[in-house]
């Protein structure tokens, strides 16, 4: 028998879409993490992600990568799961989002009450938000806006729709975030969407009133649509900073219909597992969000876990606690750094439990560094999944673990880490990942390995 010639298969048989992610630098397997880090070093996957899990929770491991909330559900949340988790719940399709979680999810994660104009619905996670609101308001051709770094999923999502992203650089300039006069420079004739994710994933910054109400207006005047991920939100790391949700702007006079709000369950409420998100917006706009949903998936969040999503939203005492690890891991990671030779924060995170570090002082890549850590027992996330922008220097970390001791590990791996790196162990490896991948990006960062082990030899002029 012939044997299949699988790049002829995926050419004749995917679609666009899907050949679209192929080979996308933030497509899933096509960029750097500490699953990549698992086979350079030769472990055993059931050793550090036991039973196939996104999360690193093998014996000893920290997981500081995926940004899973490590504190986990609170026992409010459980008790309500599992008493909800009845014959009769399992046995019939829930509804979209329960009228009283509906009531609860618009006035307090989104700010607003519901109404005639303002209405919410049950999604797959804020993930699942992405999703539908990408596939509901984008058309081939279509321009988006967003930022570098940004989430993993917001570009290789809206490229897969026939979209094109016009990305922002977030950096010191614009204090890592979304400037308005950087914005309006950005929009053409095709922009459609401005994606404005506050909380920033992945610097945990936030949008100013002012900044939000700007942009809102910039949006209402050209005739776009604001995509308005809030899913980091619920922990406030900085307590000068506030988060404001745009919903919760609406007036008389700054109108936000044209925003669709999106959050979820597993970034504030440790519940990652049973995928409850929600979406928010104009009743018009989200009726085209349901029909793709339902001739999509047709799959209604489950009953057990809208009963734990309404436990968790009211436990006040969770959030305490929970706030208080996060701020307390924050300030463990700041000295860490501060003690490190080549490593610095680029901007303090306000809320959620992201953050960057940048590594590009210690002569080596962010990547290299990642394998090095993980021989270290530390999964962390190097920055070439989320953009062009200092692919090769950030690190993104998640700060929520709730044992100190993922800390003090991570203070005496990261100088281990960077010494090997320094020694060159890893760069063949990491190089040979980025030429199997086949992106530009990919590429870019192999010169960077290459220019950073020879550096250009100054003349004696300069």
């Amino acid at each position: 028998m012939a044997k299949t010639d699988v790049k002829l298969l995926q050419e004749r048989l995917l679609s666009k879409r899907a050949k679209t992610l192929l080979h996308h630098p933030q497509g899933m397997g096509n960029y750097f993490t500490f699953k990549t880090a698992i086979d350079i070093l030769g472990l055993d996957w059931n050793d550090v992600a036991p039973g196939g899990v996104y999360n690193v929770t093998g014996a000893g491991y920290f997981d500081m990568g995926y940004m899973a909330n490590h504190i986990g559900p609170s026992k409010s949340a459980l008790d309500a799961f599992l008493k909800a988790s009845t014959h009769e719940k399992l046995a019939i399709y829930p509804p979209d989002c329960m009228p009283e979680l509906k009531v609860l999810v618009a006035e307090k994660k989104f700010g607003r009450a519901l109404g005639p104009d303002f209405e919410v619905m049950g999604v797959e996670g804020a993930q699942g938000g992405i999703g539908y609101t990408y596939l509901t308001f984008l058309d081939e051709g279509d321009e988006v806006i967003v930022t570098d770094p940004g989430y993993f999923h917001f570009v290789p999502a809206a490229e897969a729709c026939g979209a094109k992203v016009v990305p922002i650089e977030l950096n010191e300039a614009n204090g890592y975030r979304l400037q308005p006069a950087e914005v309006e420079a950005a929009i053409t004739d095709r922009t459609k969407m401005i994606v404005v994710c506050d909380p920033i994933n992945p610097f945990g910054t936030v949008q100013t009133r002012e900044e939000l109400l700007a942009l809102a207006d910039i949006a209402r005047r050209h005739g776009l649509v604001i995509f308005n991920n809030i899913t980091h939100n619920t922990h406030q790391t900085d307590d000068s900073q506030q988060q404001i949700p745009m919903a919760s702007l609406h007036s008389q006079e700054t109108p936000m219909e044209h925003v669709i709000s999106v959050s979820g369950m597993s970034k504030g409420y440790g519940m990652p597992a049973i995928r409850v998100g929600f979406m928010a917006g104009h009743p018009a706009l989200l009726r085209g969000a349901f029909l793709t949903k339902m001739e999509i998936t047709k799959i209604h969040i489950n009953y057990p876990g809208q009963y734990a999503a309404l436990a968790a939203m009211q436990d006040t005492v969770y959030l305490e606690k929970s706030t208080e690890t996060i701020r307390r891991n924050y300030a463990h990671i700041a000295e860490t750094i501060a003690m490190t030779e080549g490593v610095s924060i680029p901007v303090k995170p306000a809320y959620g439990f992201c953050m960057m570090v940048d590594v590009s002082g210690t002569g080596v890549t962010a990547q290299e560094i990642t394998v090095g850590l993980l021989k270290e027992k530390i999964a962390v996330i190097p920055g070439d999944g989320l953009g062009d922008v200092k692919a090769a220097d950030y690190l993104r970390l998640n700060y929520s673990h709730p044992d100190i001791a993922c800390f003090e590990t991570f203070r005496t791996a990261l100088p281990k880490a960077i010494a090997e790196a320094q020694a060159g162990l890893y760069v063949e490896a990491v190089a040979a990942f980025f030429e199997k991948a086949g992106t530009a990006r990919g590429r870019q960062i192999i010169e960077t390995l290459r220019t950073r082990r020879n550096p250009p030899q100054l003349s004696a002029a300069e």
